[in-house]
């Protein structure tokens, strides 16, 4: 079966469900939103179990309807599900799931969407919010294969339950290797290899701080002024509550990457070598843009050039949510809101002059 639309939007997570308000409230186009998901959440359904979020609830909303509070605790993964799941029924957005889409092609000057069911959906214009949770980020090191232990991304992180007692190393210097690190340094033998110095931000300083500099750095840069810098030019390791316990105990201290693997742990450039159990990844990730494959989206650089949100290479493809690339702060929830509602009016204007799709 073919269904068209004027708009598909690839994702229901914040980014999707943000656009989706605003193609309801303030467009007359049809839309769908395709979720390759079982249920509602996007990857706040994947992550670890004591993740919170850097801000409070009343900061940390989408579009139209702020997050109910928590108290006084940052909201964690399952208060942020909760939320996203009502706001998705409260506003009866058109998600459809589980659908994954598997590719994008060109159809004239329209999309066709091919998923892994028989049916295709066809649409004059494409929004893509995958995210990056699906997309770990795995650095690859000499003598890896050989390693005996095991390894796992923060991605597929769990707690630290399994790690009780091990002598584990945790990889990466942002935030998910600080929280990562210090919820480790409790149960087990931690070793916190990272390259530089951590950068802690002063301890008053949460994402309602970070969105705010982020969007002066954006709006300056857009408008041909230097980069005004600010406080994430301090670092970028928010002081969460546990992290802060594990610095001020001594717990953390971090030390240079190291240089390969052997079959029974790890060995530094100076030769120093040290026996691992386990070697947890907390190296970032990269978009989920796996289904775009088929469109001319990069340059012969590699990079994917947008306008706004919107591809410069492919008309009518619009990315939302994938980072400051995309708009200031727009892979969080409270910065996702403002490209959402620019993406929704950039679609308004391509799609006003041309015939619309019947929506079925």
């Amino acid at each position: 079966m073919e269904h068209r639309m004027d708009v598909a939007i690839i994702g229901a997570g914040q980014a999707g469900l943000a656009v989706g308000w605003y193609l309801r409230r303030r467009t007359d186009l049809s839309f769908v939103i395709l979720d390759g998901q079982e249920t509602t959440g996007g990857a706040w359904r994947h992550t670890w179990p004591s993740l919170r979020l850097f801000s409070p609830s009343s900061y940390s909303s989408l579009p139209g309807r702020l997050m109910p509070p928590t108290g006084a605790d940052n909201p964690d993964a399952a208060h942020v599900i909760d939320y996203l799941t009502d706001y998705e029924t409260r506003y009866d957005l058109p998600v459809r799931r589980p659908v994954h889409v598997t590719a994008v092609h060109r159809d004239g000057q329209s999309f066709r969407l091919k998923t892994a069911t028989e049916d295709t959906w066809s649409a004059r214009a494409v929004v893509s919010a995958t995210g990056t949770w699906s997309q770990p980020f795995w650095p690859t090191i000499p003598g890896q294969r050989a390693f005996t232990g095991t390894q796992v991304h923060s991605a597929h992180y769990a707690g630290p339950a399994p790690y009780a007692g091990k002598r584990v190393v945790v990889v990466g210097g942002a935030n998910s290797g600080a929280q990562i690190a210090a919820e480790i340094a409790g149960v087990a033998q931690l070793t916190w290899c990272i390259k530089g110095e951590p950068h802690w931000l002063p301890d008053e300083v949460d994402g309602r701080e970070l969105f705010r500099v982020a969007t002066e750095r954006s709006r300056a840069l857009a408008a041909g002024h230097p980069d005004p810098g600010g406080v994430a030019a301090l670092g970028n390791i928010v002081m969460v509550p546990p992290v802060k316990r594990a610095r001020d105990a001594g717990l953390l201290h971090p030390e240079p990457m190291f240089d390969r693997f052997t079959p029974a742990g790890v060995t530094w450039a100076d030769g120093q070598e040290q026996e691992v159990d386990a070697v947890i990844w907390c190296t970032g990730f990269r978009p989920a843009l796996r289904h775009l494959r088929q469109l001319p989206i990069r340059t012969a650089d590699g990079l994917i050039p947008t306008a706004g949100t919107a591809s410069t290479t492919v008309p009518g493809l619009y990315l939302v949510g994938y980072g400051d690339w995309t708009g200031p702060g727009s892979a969080t929830l409270i910065g996702v809101g403002p490209t959402a509602k620019a993406t929704a009016t950039a679609l308004q204007h391509q799609l006003a002059t041309s015939t619309p799709a019947p929506a079925h």
